[in-house]
């Protein structure tokens, strides 16, 4: 084992399924078409809504923000993945193991906090048409994101600098796919009780509070749904929040799985498995669950079809 000292390994070696070698590239072919299905999925719903004069609201502002979101979150881990199982040397340095980590906190609190902004968006919206575009204005909606975005990093920078100061002994064995916390802390060889107490606290700001307050919107959303006397117009806010439900119901249910829940040696391979869930496919299903049930947007994305067809 190569080291700086007998605490700071070079490099980690990610154990991943390597004790499974028949998964691994069942497991490529996967991950290979979810991340490409991931890049144009969010690329498309980024490209049309900025382009598209008729998604220029808030709703596709902050859906716009999601896809960004996703796709960075995926590339911060899926191309070492993608290298890891069809290589046998499945090794991060110790840089890029940092990196990795601090980019995959920080993308995952940021959705954490950004999914309720969507929700707010939409009990605006659906509970208050009349003053929609009054209370959601454009430096309110920059407010929101920018929120989003900085609690994420902030959140990074406390939970990637507590982790990275437990010492390490020279154990450079991940029993993961990638550098995240939990494996992480299973390295250490000294208490990691405080870290634990600490990682379930920032787990329940970010993962419990938000799905409340999901809950209790959607709550609010309902009855106003229900008070529309046009099928059409109650058919069309139940399209968009059903989406919205969906994607807040895939994200939070995996994550509060892998955060909230008693370690244990037993729940180490589901653990694998549910963070490569909210990591790889969540990311991959959003922009197919946004583009599917929406017709705004794929009659936007038809109409940018045209517009490069005509161009040709």
């Amino acid at each position: 084992m190569i080291a700086v000292n007998e605490s700071i390994p070079l490099e980690f070696i990610l154990l991943g399924f390597s004790d499974r070698p028949w998964l691994e590239f069942p497991l490529f072919v996967v991950f290979f078409i979810s991340y490409m299905v991931a890049i144009f999925g969010n690329l498309t719903i980024i490209l049309v809504s900025r382009l598209d004069s008729r998604l220029q609201t808030p709703m596709y502002f902050f859906l716009t923000n999601l896809s960004l979101l996703d796709l960075c979150y995926t590339t911060s881990t899926v191309p070492q993945l993608l290298v890891n199982l069809h290589s046998t040397r499945k090794v991060i340095s110790y840089g890029g193991c940092v990196a990795q980590l601090f980019i995959f906190l920080a993308l995952g609190a940021t959705e954490c906090v950004l999914l309720p902004v969507m929700c707010f968006d939409r009990f605006v919206a659906i509970c208050q048409p009349l003053h929609c575009s009054v209370i959601m204005h454009q430096r309110l909606c920059l407010q929101l994101a920018a929120m989003s975005w900085v609690s994420g990093f902030s959140n990074s920078v406390l939970q990637s600098t507590l982790t990275l100061q437990m010492p390490l002994c020279g154990h450079n064995e991940v029993d993961h796919f990638f550098c995240e916390v939990p494996a992480l802390l299973r390295l250490s060889c000294v208490d990691t009780t405080a870290n634990e107490a600490e990682l379930f606290f920032i787990s329940v700001l970010f993962l419990l509070i938000p799905v409340t307050l999901i809950l209790i919107s959607y709550a609010f959303i309902v009855q106003a749904v229900l008070r529309i006397q046009s099928v059409e117009g109650r058919r069309k806010a139940f399209g968009t929040c059903g989406s919205h439900l969906i994607v807040v119901s895939l994200f939070y249910g995996t994550a509060i799985y892998m955060y909230l829940q008693p370690p244990s040696p037993a729940s180490k391979d589901r653990g694998k498995m549910v963070s490569l869930f909210y990591g790889i496919i969540t990311p991959m299903l959003n922009p197919l669950i946004y583009t599917l049930r929406n017709k705004d947007v794929k009659g936007a994305f038809k109409r940018l079809i045209a517009r490069i067809l005509l161009i040709k």
